[in-house]
Parts: C-alpha cells; sequence; structure tokens
C-alpha cells in the first residue's frame, strides 16, 4: 500500500536546518581529496579521519552497531520504528572529494537570502548566472560556496550531512515511521573504487539511496555505461646526437595517437545528452614508452565495444607510419548503466516518486553523464537509484550547496522512508 495521506507524521517534525549547516560547514572543511595514484585503501588517510568523526557522532546518538571498519567505512543502523517486517533501505554516500581541484584549507562562505544576480569569491573568482542558470530558481536561499581557491567538497559531504541530519532527527522522532535504515559512508567514489570494499550480506538491504544528485526533485535511474583505456606506446630510445635511423619516438606516437581520434564527435566538449564519448586525459612517459589513458562512456554498452575497436585500430595507424613501433591496447571494466538494474525492483523509483508527490514538490526521472555507487551497486544485485543533494557545480572552485535543497532532501528521505515501511518483506 502507498499513502499519499497530507496528514501523516512527517508534517509534525521541522528539520534543524542550523544543525545540518553547522554539520556541513565541518566535514567541508576537513580535506579528503581521493588519491588516484596511491596504492591504498582509502587512497588519502583524511578520509579515515573524516570517518572517525561521523563514527563519534553516530556513536552519540546512539545509532545501533554504529563502526567503521578496517576499510574505514563507517557503518550503522537506525532501529526500525514500524514494528518490523518492513524492507531495510540503505542510504549511502562517499566521504572523499574530486582530486580535480584543491580540496584542502577549505573557507565555507555563507550566503544568507541570496539576492540573485553573479557571486564573486573572495578570490576574485565568480559564479555567474549564465553559466549557471540554477542560481534563478535559488533566489531568497541560502548558500554556501568557498573563497574561489579550493572546491567545496559538498560532492559529496552534501549527502554525508544529509544522511548524518536524517539518522539524527529520526532518533530524536521515534514517531515517524520506517523501517531499518542502514547507514553507510564509503571511501574513494571520485576514484572509482567507492563500492570495492562494500560487503552487501553485511549491508542487508532490499534497497539503497545513494545521496549523491545536484539541485533538488532528481531521482537519478539511468547513468553512464564505462570502461577505462590504456594505450601503451613502445618505442626505442638512443642519444639524440647518434639518433638518426635508430631512435623510434614513443612520445610523438602518442601525440600522433590522441590528434587522430575524434575532434568534432565523441568528446566530451562536442557532446551532451545521451551521446557518448572517447576521453584521453592523460599523457605519460618518455622517448622509449608513452602511454595515453582514457575514458569510454555511454549509455549503451555496445558502444563501448566499438569505442575500443576503434582506439585499435588509430593506433595501428600510427605504427604502421612508424616502422618499429609497437603499441597495446588495454581496457578495463568499470561500470554498467543503472537502467537495467532498476528494472528488478521498480518500488526503488516509484516511491521516491511518490514522496516527492506527498511533499507536494516537483521531481524528474534523470540521466547522469557519468557514473554513480549506485551504478555498481545495482550492478552487483542492490537497487540504488541517486537522489539530489543539493549540489552544484562540482569539481570546482566555484562550487557551491544549497542549504534549503539540502533541508528539503532530509524531508523528502523521511517520506520515502515511511512510504517503505509500508511494504512489506
Amino acid at each position: 500500500m502507498i499513502s499519499n495521506d497530507p496528514n501523516h507524521s512527517y508534517h509534525r517534525v521541522v528539520i534543524r536546518r542550523d544543525r545540518l549547516l553547522e554539520r556541513f560547514l565541518r566535514y567541508v572543511q576537513i580535506g579528503t581529496a581521493a588519491d588516484p595514484h596511491s596504492q591504498t585503501y582509502p587512497s588519502t588517510a583524511s578520509q579515515a579521519a573524516l570517518g572517525k568523526i561521523l563514527l563519534a557522532e553516530l556513536q552519540e546518538m546512539s545509532v545501533d552497531d554504529a563502526h567503521q571498519d578496517e576499510n574505514a567505512l563507517v557503518w550503522g543502523t537506525v532501529p526500525a520504528t514500524d514494528g518490523g517486517g518492513s524492507p531495510a533501505v540503505a542510504l549511502v554516500a562517499h566521504m572523499d572529494t574530486s582530486p580535480e581541484a584543491p580540496g584542502d584549507n577549505v573557507r565555507p562562505q555563507v550566503i544568507d537570502a541570496y539576492a540573485g544576480g553573479d557571486i564573486t569569491l573572495p578570490s576574485g573568482e565568480m559564479i555567474r548566472v549564465d553559466s549557471c542558470p540554477a542560481l534563478k530558481q535559488l533566489i531568497g536561499s541560502t548558500l554556501i560556496t568557498t573563497d574561489g581557491t579550493t572546491l567545496l567538497g559538498g560532492d559529496d559531504k552534501a549527502g554525508v550531512a544529509i544522511i548524518m541530519e536524517l539518522a539524527h532527527t529520526l532518533i530524536e522522532n521515534p514517531h515517524l515511521m520506517h523501517g531499518p535504515v542502514r547507514i553507510l559512508m564509503t571511501c574513494d567514489e571520485e576514484i572509482g573504487h567507492g563500492t570495492d570494499k562494500i560487503d552487501l550480506d553485511k549491508l542487508d538491504a532490499t534497497v539503497a539511496y545513494t545521496v549523491d544528485g545536484g539541485g533538488a526533485g532528481d531521482i537519478d535511474v539511468e547513468t553512464f555505461s564505462a570502461n577505462a583505456a590504456t594505450v601503451r606506446f613502445i618505442g626505442d630510445n638512443i642519444h639524440p646526437a647518434i639518433a638518426k635511423g635508430r631512435m623510434i619516438n614513443a612520445v610523438r606516437a602518442a601525440a600522433d595517437f590522441v590528434a587522430a581520434l575524434p575532434r568534432d564527435t565523441d568528446t566530451p566538449e562536442t557532446t551532451d545528452g545521451r551521446d557518448g564519448f572517447i576521453h584521453p586525459h592523460t599523457i605519460s612517459g618518455g622517448v622509449g614508452q608513452a602511454r595515453v589513458d582514457l575514458i569510454l562512456r555511454s549509455f549503451e554498452t555496445d558502444d563501448l565495444d566499438r569505442y575500443a575497436a576503434q582506439l585499435e585500430q588509430v593506433a595501428q595507424s600510427v605504427a604502421d607510419k612508424t616502422p618499429g613501433l609497437k603499441f597495446e591496447v588495454s581496457i578495463r571494466r568499470q561500470y554498467r548503466n543503472l537502467r537495467d538494474g532498476l528494472q528488478s525492483l521498480p518500488q526503488a523509483v516509484d516511491l521516491a516518486q511518490q514522496a516527492f508527490q506527498n511533499l507536494g514538490r516537483p521531481c524528474s526521472l534523470e540521466i547522469v553523464r557519468g557514473g554513480t555507487d549506485g551504478s555498481q551497486l545495482t550492478e552487483r544485485g542492490l537497487p540504488t537509484p541517486n537522489l539530489s543533494s543539493g549540489q552544484h557545480n562540482i569539481h570546482s572552485v566555484r562550487e557551491f550547496a544549497c542549504l534549503d535543497q539540502m533541508v528539503q532532501a532530509v524531508e523528502h528521505l523521511i517520506e520515502t522512508l515511511r512510504l517503505w515501511s509500508e511494504q512489506r518483506c
């Protein structure tokens, strides 16, 4: 049964926005950038340090079985208040932030009652309305920015703060009906390892939601399918003074390879919507050996095979023009489109939609030109849509979060959990 009773218990709860803001400001000031070159898990010790803080807060709330495991993941359960028998729902956020912009020494700036227009940050950086149209809908809201020298870390500390505040609110209001609520804070999502250490048997949930989306009112139900690729060129290095007819320059080969890839189509710069791409993002090495690292993205998995074949063809064409040059192409599977796995549990999306309707708020089903922890969790058998958390301009020094949208996210989770409590296993 799905209830849309406008007099249900949610309406007697006021979310503590001051406490939610205070949490978020504390969390973002702990630099937790992931390190793609690290050989450890988590890739940075600061993620484990933030996890210890979250653990202490969960223990102070008296959250059942709160603990931090040997991989620095933080776990806990808010016990059911509905008498039992309803599905367990997991709420997941990641503690790491992107390494693509500076993430240490974050100095958050709070803008109360945003008046509209461009926002000039202390560094001189500017958040422009023409490049972030969402600002037009946020007039009067409380926004949190940086000083313009670092990212904010709202991706995904907004989600972390939302889940922590939700847990606190549920414990303070035992009249709210919900089944078991599993809390899970992960590491290294930004470098593709967010689900590596998750034991699904231990999580023991029927459905999960990652709280890692932008804006408000979005339910992400499709993601890219993704592979990573490395193309390695093997040349022959020798002193340049005696190189004539003998040197085989792998750096030149790598440059020719990148130059021969599509430029006007199939790139991040030239695609949107459902279009996929081939994205070379790193060149490294020297004359003897050089490598190009790429990511392959498409909503249709078959396209990934086509892109891989295209890399082979281009690399072969470069080798054909360079006698003695050798190459290797390796493809690594990353994640697959959320869409297919969600079909096994339609309620994962239906109840989240119904919760927005019950709250009188619009929502939309969205596609994500990227991936979430939910992509991999769903592929492993745990249906996991992604929900909004008030993030904007992520991975940028112009990043900001909207407190009002974060409050709305807590309210939406409360209502979604209530609807799940009406289901029976």
